[in-house]
């Protein structure tokens, strides 16, 4: 493919650097109302899309579904002429660019399950006509982006008498959010583009540039595809070291937390990672797998990874096990096994996979009540921020989150502490609950806790 551009690839990026174009964004979850805001915030008309009726409705009445994107945003891209929510995929045709941000989860193997992209990009290419760019920023395996979107549009865009580079672009530009954290947005992160070839780079970085600070082009769509997923697996392979640490410091007479905020004083050379739970979120459980699956289907091993995998998939497991063990100490003449959870009341304190979000996307806390409860335990949560244990690909369980009183957490057989929202009073549980099963260190903040602590 040549890198001279054609007209139709000048024309569309000079449409968008003068932000006369409109951008549709399909899928309205927690990639795609981030893009959506700083498309709008900087200008263009916005299309979103999304095939759940539900959450077009609600974008309609400004409604806000997803908390930590704050009721603001929703009230104005409700009041906005400059957005449209629709569930109809004929009108993505309106738009010059189509971005892509749709769910890429694991299969019951643990393999790739694509289908989500799959069926964005079929939509997309029914959409298909001269001057349009489509972007794929869902996180996958590198060659996605060339042998699943270009396989699909190349065919269609060859029916329709287009070509590819020239008449329509593609390009993919991965997610970096991070729900909850206020320092950085959609626009103040960097954002990596790579093209399945030069003039599609150079179409895609022309549409991000007035919505996003810093643009950063790389050699293909592959680079980009492996990078989000080289960022994710740093993550998740410290978080299992920290996570393989804490027993064996715990065996040593040492809490870990004490280790690494001594480790922490040293200005370089050393990054900070915490142990927890288990992973939670849409990027960390879930992503370094994908690249596992294609290095095995290269024919090579990726050790870390999987070892990695083993080992922050082991955590709820092992947090249950502490509790087992925990409870057995405080139950004078229990038999060993498995008897120190029947019929033993838990409360588990935080169901979100992180501090201060509502987002429960592949949290620990499902796995941990899946445990409990196969155990014979009782269990309730509390978690200021999820009212309701939602419907989950694995999980369902009729739970709605409880207060949290000084009379609850004196009944409480264990209170488990699985996420440390901010809003939590954990002077209060301190002060009343009989056992304490810390997994986020979170009672460090309490002077003098009359209730047992175990950290698990």
């Amino acid at each position: 493919m040549s890198d001279a551009r054609s007209e139709t690839a000048e024309r569309l990026i000079d449409a968008f650097l003068a932000r006369g174009a409109t951008v549709a964004v399909v899928g309205m979850g927690y990639v795609g109302l981030p893009m959506t805001r700083a498309f709008h915030d900087a200008g263009f008309r916005v299309l979103g899309f999304d095939i759940d009726a539900a959450k077009i409705d609600k974008l309609a009445r400004g409604e806000a579904y997803l908390k930590h994107l704050g009721e603001g945003l929703f009230r104005e891209l409700a009041s906005s002429a400059r957005f449209d929510a629709t569930s109809d995929a004929t009108r993505l045709g309106e738009a010059e660019a189509i971005v892509l941000c749709v769910p890429t989860p694991l299969d019951d193997n643990r393999e790739p399950d694509l289908r989500y992209v799959r069926d964005s990009t079929q939509l997309a290419a029914r959409a298909l006509r001269a001057g349009q760019v489509v972007v794929l920023t869902s996180t996958s395996y590198p060659g996605t982006t060339r042998e699943i979107c270009l396989a699909m549009l190349e065919r269609v865009a060859g029916e329709r008498g287009l070509s590819m580079g020239e008449d329509v672009f593609l390009a993919f530009s991965p997610e970096r959010e991070d729900p909850g954290r206020a320092t950085h947005t959609t626009r103040t992160i960097p954002r990596l583009v790579g093209g399945t070839d030069p003039v599609s780079t150079a179409v895609a970085v022309a549409l991000f540039e007035p919505a996003v600070e810093d643009v950063i082009p790389v050699a293909s769509a592959e680079v980009a595809e492996a990078a989000k997923l080289v960022e994710n697996v740093y993550r998740a392979v410290n978080i299992a070291l920290v996570n393989e640490l804490k027993p064996v410091l715990a065996a040593l007479g040492l809490d870990v937390w004490d280790v690494l905020d001594a480790a922490e004083t040293k200005p370089f050379g050393f990054q900070r990672f915490d142990p927890g739970p288990g992973l939670g979120g849409h990027c960390i459980p879930i992503d370094p797998f994908y690249l596992a699956w294609r290095a095995r289907q290269a024919g090579v091993a990726s050790r870390f990874i999987e070892l990695a995998g083993e080992i922050n998939s082991s955590m709820p497991g092992r947090v249950v096990e502490a509790t087992e063990r925990a409870l057995r100490e405080q139950q004078s003449g229990s038999e060993p096994g498995r008897e120190a959870l029947v019929g033993a009341h838990v409360l588990v304190v935080g169901l979100a996979y992180k501090r201060d979000v509502d987002d429960v996307r592949e949290t620990p806390a499902a796995e941990i009540i899946r445990l409990l409860k196969a155990r014979g335990a009782e269990v309730e949560y509390h978690d200021p921020h999820v009212a309701e244990f939602p419907a989950m690909r694995k999980y369902r369980f009729d739970l709605r989150s409880v207060d949290l009183t000084p009379e609850r957490l004196a009944s409480a057989d264990a209170v488990m502490i699985v996420t440390d929202h901010s809003d939590v009073d954990y002077a209060l549980i301190g002060e009343h609950a009989r056992l304490v099963i810390d997994t986020r260190n979170a009672m460090a903040r309490v002077a003098r806790p009359v209730a047992r602590v175990v950290k698990a």
